[in-house]
C-alpha cells in the first residue's frame, strides 16, 4: 500500500460509505455499513461499484460496548478481529487487534484531553461546531510492546468526514491489512466524534 491512505465518507448518507484512496489516488477499497441492523455487518468491495467484495466485518454480539468485530475474507477465511477495551474507553478510544484470540496490536487515542474538550464544547452551539473543527482526533496503532507503527488522523472537513493514514514502522502486509480492517471499524464507531 502506499502512504498516506486516505478515508472519506459522506455526512448525508443513508448507511455508512467510506472510500479508502492510496497516495496517487487509487480506489483500495469501498465499505459499507448495513443499516438498521442490531448486530454491526460492513462489507468492503474491491472498487465503488461493489463489483468484487474483498472483506466483511461482523459483530459477535447485539450491541454491546465491548463486542468483538470479526474479519473474513470473500472465501470465509479468518483475518482476526478488534475490539473496543470497554470502560478503557470511556477517557480516550482504546481498541485492541487480534489474531488468532491473542492480541496482536492496540489502537489508542494520541490526546484524550482532546476528547474531553470536545465533549464540553460540543454542547454549546457555535462554539461546538468550531471545536469539532479545530479539535481532530488522532489514533496509534502499536505493538505490546509499545512500537508505534501507523497513525490515522481526523482532517477537518464539513460536508465529509476524512481520516488520513499514516505509516511510521515497517510493518508486514498481512498485519498492514488487519490493521487498516480494525481502523475502518474503529473509524464506524468513533464517527460522532470530531
Amino acid at each position: 500500500m502506499q502512504y498516506p491512505i486516505e478515508l472519506r465518507f459522506k455526512l448525508m448518507t443513508f448507511g455508512q460509505r467510506i472510500t479508502a484512496t492510496d497516495a496517487t489516488g487509487n480506489v483500495l477499497m469501498y465499505i459499507k455499513q448495513k443499516m438498521f441492523k442490531l448486530k454491526e455487518n460492513v462489507q468492503i468491495y474491491s472498487d465503488e461499484k461493489q463489483t468484487s467484495q474483498i472483506f466483511q466485518i461482523a459483530s459477535d454480539r447485539i450491541i454491546d460496548f465491548s463486542a468483538n468485530y470479526h474479519f473474513t475474507d470473500a472465501q470465509g477465511n479468518d483475518w482476526g478481529a478488534v475490539r473496543r477495551k470497554g470502560m478503557r474507553s470511556l477517557w480516550s478510544a482504546h481498541y485492541e487487534i487480534m489474531q488468532d484470540d491473542a492480541v496482536d496490536m492496540t489502537i489508542s487515542e494520541e490526546s484524550p484531553v482532546k476528547k474531553v474538550f470536545e465533549s464540553i464544547l460540543g454542547e454549546i452551539p457555535v462554539i461546538g461546531f468550531v471545536a469539532a473543527m479545530l479539535l481532530n482526533p488522532s489514533y496509534i496503532v502499536c505493538r505490546p510492546d509499545g512500537t508505534q507503527l501507523l497513525r490515522l488522523t481526523k482532517k477537518p472537513a464539513v460536508f465529509e468526514g476524512k481520516f488520513v493514514l499514516e505509516k511510521l514502522s515497517d510493518i508486514p502486509e498481512d498485519d498492514e491489512l488487519r490493521s487498516l480492517l480494525a481502523l475502518i471499524m474503529m473509524v464506524l464507531l468513533e464517527r460522532g466524534r470530531g
